[in-house]
């Protein structure tokens, strides 16, 4: 892995110099777009709306629009921003992580002492373990200010950004009822089902398969092969009546 920003972690008085490594992968395939007459690769070029031209990366700058004008903001303005927010994840306070709602998630990285031996980074990953807390802090990455959790992952301390609060929806737009009477015998049923399928989260369990459907069917067509297309087939409700639907859910299940 390759490190991605380094600076440290700031807790308290106490500074932990600290790399960021990705601690994601994508699996998706990486797909070419390609002309359909000829298979030749579609390039992007950077255009000079001018001159129509193309221009070369290393001239290529950011500008924000303002007053029908552009302002160049150079890399040193990025910095010059929040100095402390480009080089400390300053942890703020400390938070329970289950009180973080999901839709806050975004990515994960991973930590490592940028010194051998630190007792500040095994401290702090201890500390966190051992009280089951997170800290909540805030750092910019790539000229972003980000909102982040630093909590442990085994041996490792982890940075996870979280969205903003302004950068959830309302809801209000959504077209939900919230009139609709739940009958007691339904919610019963309802929870059983949901006690029925319960089992401790095991995420090594499942598996990209989707693409590695799709692999197969790529291979078979560089094989001249006609690939056999699944036909996906609806479950039938038995009836309308919800109640019947929870209790033949329950039997299937049963009957697994």
């Amino acid at each position: 892995m390759r490190s991605i920003w380094t600076g440290s972690i700031g807790f308290g008085l106490v500074s932990i110099p600290i790399k960021l490594f990705s601690a994601v992968q994508e699996t998706r395939l990486d797909l070419d777009m390609l002309d359909s007459r000829d298979h030749a690769h579609i390039k992007f070029q950077r255009v000079n709306e001018n001159t129509k031209k193309e221009v070369p990366y290393d001239k290529i700058v950011k500008g924000y629009k303002y007053d029908d004008d552009y302002v160049i903001i150079e890399e040193a303005d990025f910095e010059a921003a929040a100095p402390e927010k480009t080089k400390v994840i300053e942890i703020e306070n400390f938070v329970d992580i289950a009180a973080v709602n999901p839709m806050y998630y975004e990515t994960s990285y991973y930590t490592e002492p940028a010194t051998k031996n630190n007792k500040a980074y095994a401290l702090l990953l201890a500390a966190l373990k051992k009280s089951k807390k997170a800290g909540l802090a805030r750092f910019v990455l790539r000229s972003t200010e980000s909102l982040c959790i630093v909590h442990p992952v085994d041996k490792a301390i982890v940075v996870t950004r979280i969205r903003f609060a302004q950068q959830i929806r309302d809801q209000e737009d959504l077209k939900l009822d919230d009139k609709i009477d739940v009958s007691d015998k339904e919610l019963k049923m309802g929870l059983a089902l949901i006690d029925q399928y319960a089992e401790p989260l095991d995420l090594s369990k499942y598996k990209d398969e989707y693409h590695g459907e799709l692999l197969k069917i790529i291979e078979q067509k560089a094989k001249g092969k006609r690939p056999t297309i699944k036909k996906l087939k609806p479950k039938a409700a038995k009836g309308d009546d919800l109640y019947d639907q929870l209790m033949n859910s329950l039997q299937v299940k049963k009957g697994a």
